[in-house]
């Protein structure tokens, strides 16, 4: 480990989120709301029921949550 990760592990550290976590933090930062995600999901719905625990995000929600410009790693 590096001095950099180091010191970015002690005092920047993110911590685990499930995806569904990191879900809400990206609609939240991006000031979105469900119907917002529908060309993701493809329904109303759907998001409700993802957002809500009721249904797990799967490979095709994931691949077109590129939108948000990140890793698609954070959904793992």
């Amino acid at each position: 480990m590096t001095l950099i990760e180091a010191n970015e592990e002690e005092h920047h550290s993110i911590p685990h989120a499930s995806p569904i976590e990191v879900l809400r933090t990206l609609m939240a930062g991006n000031d979105l709301r469900q119907k917002d995600l529908v060309p993701i999901f493809g329904s109303e719905s759907i998001v409700s029921e993802v957002l809500h625990k009721k249904r797990a995000l799967n490979k095709n929600h994931i691949e077109k949550s590129k939108r948000f410009k990140v890793s698609l790693a954070v959904f793992f």
